[in-house]
């Protein structure tokens, strides 16, 4: 079997910085070099070309422009690669991997992103382990065919669907949760991936879209919360996706004026969960069954970062068309819904 091409694209993030000894101060490093700076990518049974934004990129800057920029690069080199590394910064990384993965439908290729908590010049850096066994992974075939063929996040040995995942911790190496949807991979001595849990596309054609509508406007809510603030709030926001921060499997303070606001208003109002884990079950309790007699959407399983960008996407895409909306929403594209 020859050996797998791998493109690493560098957007940003601490992972590709190094500290300049004169000033003291981190700088991105060329990635041109990169096997200078972390030589054991030289022994792995693949061959990496490297591409980085002149400008790298902090995470918190992610916008949509970005997102389409990295889709770009990837959907040109798509034919010529068996598999995509994305450095990228860990705040928002789990946004642009829910982007990427609604961008590439139907893949037959691997898109692994990770980054790090430390510097990759640093000693105790958490970034070398990542970026070569973020490689590997997307090097991986199996009679002739990518192991991983879909987008996800590769951090402190667990690999996990992108638009399953969320960021919990900024101290620890171990930044990131998949709490609805197990992980693709466990990495010990050995690569074990989890067969039964990866999607499989052999035969449907690559589907690539992009386009987003950034104006989506989040409310949370909170014991004790002024609900007529809440309504001139999102009346005063022009924004046609409105994602009501709820409690538990979808429960909300339900006042008379509040529900009659809701049936009344020609917005869409998704309900998502303030857990981390479970799922938004409007039909368990009195309030959330008037939330969904109210017209309020609930979001089964997806996670907050998910439901913002396939939101972003289908409003850009169906702008007048709230039903096929919400039908495509509460579609499975890219293994977001359970």
């Amino acid at each position: 079997m020859k050996k797998s091409k791998v493109l690493l694209l560098y957007t940003g993030g601490t992972i590709g910085m190094i500290e300049n000894p004169l000033e003291s101060s981190l700088n991105p490093f060329n990635f041109d070099q990169i096997t200078n700076e972390v030589p054991e990518l030289n022994k792995l049974n693949c061959t990496i070309e490297t591409i980085a934004f002149e400008k790298p990129i902090d995470s918190s800057n992610m916008n949509i422009e970005t997102w389409t920029q990295i889709g770009d690069e990837i959907f040109k080199n798509y034919n010529y690669f068996d598999g995509f590394v994305v450095l990228h910064g860990t705040d928002t990384m789990s946004y642009t991997a829910s982007a990427l993965s609604l961008m590439f439908q139907n893949l037959t290729k691997p898109i692994i992103l990770t980054g790090s908590q430390l510097p990759l010049g640093q000693v105790r850096t958490d970034g070398k382990e990542n970026l070569i066994t973020a490689i590997e992974i997307a090097s991986k075939k199996q009679n002739n065919y990518s192991v991983v063929n879909e987008v996800a996040i590769y951090f402190e040995n667990q690999l996990f669907r992108g638009n399953r995942t969320t960021k919990v911790n900024s101290d620890h190496f171990d930044a990131f949760k998949s709490y609805n949807y197990p992980s693709l991979a466990d990495i010990g001595v050995e690569i074990n991936f989890n067969l039964n849990y990866l999607l499989k596309n052999k035969i449907k054609k690559l589907k690539y879209e992009k386009g987003f509508e950034p104006s989506i406007n989040i409310v949370f809510f909170y014991p004790g919360i002024i609900i007529k603030n809440v309504i001139k709030l999102i009346l005063s926001n022009s924004s046609k996706v409105v994602v009501l921060m709820s409690y538990g499997s979808g429960n909300l303070p339900i006042e008379k004026e509040f529900v009659e606001f809701l049936i009344s208003t020609d917005k869409i109002f998704l309900n998502v969960s303030q857990c981390k884990a479970g799922k938004i079950e409007q039909e368990k309790y009195e309030t959330g069954m008037q939330l969904k007699k109210a017209g309020v959407i609930g979001v089964k399983d997806m996670t907050l970062e998910t439901v913002i960008v396939k939101s972003m996407l289908l409003i850009k895409k169906y702008p007048f068309d709230k039903d096929k909306f919400v039908e495509v929403l509460l579609s499975n594209i890219a293994g977001e819904i359970t």
